[in-house]
């Protein structure tokens, strides 16, 4: 069948074999496919969906585009972990380690940060010296000698996917569940793990700005996950507001430090606490999510997450002094204070804004290429639910310019929605849990 004939296929709302589906993949690896047939394809897949065979085949194909990535002399099972991104998301720098501690080895690809959400590698980097890019031999020798590795995705993993990200991004097919899933997933399975935990984020912070749509796209990736034969569950998340406090690559990794700790905001550290447990349930560590928790507060009580984050930081070539004084991170020139225009009750945040907002201070970037000022961002200390009377500090701005701090500031104060009456806060950022069971995937709900 030619290609055109495929695009037609999916089109009038028909499935593509598996057959049909390589050779779509390959016509785009080979550069046999024009980039407007291939986005003709993806707008035919936007607005048709694909079943869950052809998104598991879809994602298969795209993770075998390219390097697969294997650990053969580690007999523990390799749990990876995965956010769909958000705002002071800084998770993987806490339950990495936590995991690596309680005898799981990890081995994990991160990405940069785009747009309002955060990326692992950027805050990584913020560590003075510390290496992101290395080779497949240095990432191996490091997970088998210590546990623990955390590198940036190589051009060489699923490199299909990125060709069809780059157009996803200009022709308004981002927001598709099947693309977004396969985009995910493709490189989960090339990763050489054998199991995974997913992050499905919802709210003002995330792309799914519902439950309805988080739970959907959690079912899809799973059933990904599961129908190539990994074991796979996800947790979906609260994002309506920032996680924990900090905003900004250094003061996340200032943040992640006292979480090892066992110090900081609580919803972070309920969060690291959910996900660390379900990745110890899924590796075989525990079989009960209070047994797995409890390992996880023994690891950091006695330090041994510390010290394995310490291990990690020095083999990737990270100055380790700066994990263990977190004040000698550089400081922002200007520190601005947001305040209550009125008092009453935090109704709601529009986390979306406050990641904008520190994307004003140059903490992220908007292109690839941008350049990332490290010690920029935002603290926040007041979440939906507080009671707050008019002056009360509702956050700071961290920025090198005060021109640009001044327009995050203003930016930020509009993020916050103020309500005469009492709110409702946000108990446990864990909505649910999604797994397979009985053949189909269903949720189990933590809230």
């Amino acid at each position: 069948m030619s290609l055109v004939d495929l695009i037609l296929k999916k089109r009038d709302g028909n499935e593509l074999t598996d057959g049909e589906i390589g050779d779509f993949v390959r016509a785009v690896k080979d550069k046999t496919m024009a980039d407007y047939q291939i986005s003709a394809m993806l707008m035919a897949i936007y607005f048709r969906g694909m079943s869950p065979r052809e998104i598991a085949t879809f994602t298969r194909e795209m993770a075998l585009s390219g390097e697969t990535l294997t650990f053969p002399s580690i007999k523990d099972p390799i749990v990876d972990k995965h956010s769909s991104g958000g705002v002071g998301d800084k998770t993987s720098l806490v339950i990495s380690p936590i995991v690596a501690a309680c005898g799981l080895p990890i081995a994990k690809l991160s990405g940069r940060g785009l747009g309002f959400t955060g990326g692992t590698i950027d805050k990584l980097e913020s560590i003075p010296g510390f290496r992101t890019e290395l080779t497949s031999e240095e990432f191996t020798h490091f997970v088998e000698k210590d546990g623990i590795a955390i590198m940036g995705q190589s051009a060489s993993i699923a490199p299909v996917d990125k060709l069809l990200y780059a157009l996803r991004d200009v022709t308004g097919t981002v927001d598709s569940i099947p693309l977004i899933a396969g985009s995910i997933m493709s490189k989960k399975l090339a990763d050489g793990s054998d199991a995974i935990v997913l992050d499905v984020k919802y709210g003002s912070g995330a792309f799914m700005k519902t439950t309805d749509q988080a739970v959907e796209l959690a079912k899809v990736m799973v059933g990904i996950g599961e129908d190539n034969g990994k074991n796979t569950m996800a947790l979906v998340t609260n994002m309506d507001q920032p996680l924990g406090s900090a905003v900004g690559n250094n003061l996340e990794v200032m943040e992640a430090v006292e979480a090892l700790h066992g110090q900081g905001p609580e919803d972070f550290l309920l969060e690291c606490r959910a996900i660390a447990s379900a990745m110890l349930e899924l590796g075989g560590k525990s079989e009960e999510p209070d047994e797995a928790e409890k390992m996880v507060r023994e690891v950091i009580d006695s330090g041994a997450a510390f010290e394995k984050f310490k291990t990690m930081v020095k083999n990737q070539g990270g100055d380790v002094s700066f994990v263990e004084d977190p004040s000698l991170f550089p400081q922002a020139s200007f520190v601005l204070e947001g305040h209550s225009e009125k008092g009453g009750y935090i109704a709601a945040i529009n986390t979306e804004e406050i990641g904008k907002a520190s994307l004003l201070l140059g903490a992220g970037r908007v292109r690839l290429e941008d350049q990332i000022d490290p010690s920029v961002g935002i603290r926040v200390f007041k979440k939906i639910g507080d009671r707050v009377r008019e002056g009360d500090l509702l956050f700071t701005v961290h920025a090198n310019d005060r021109t640009r701090g001044e327009a995050g500031l203003k930016k930020a104060l509009q993020a916050y929605e103020i309500a005469d009456h009492p709110v409702k806060g946000v108990d446990h950022p864990v909505f649910c849990r999604v797994k397979r069971q009985g053949g189909e995937e269903v949720e189990e709900r933590v809230l």
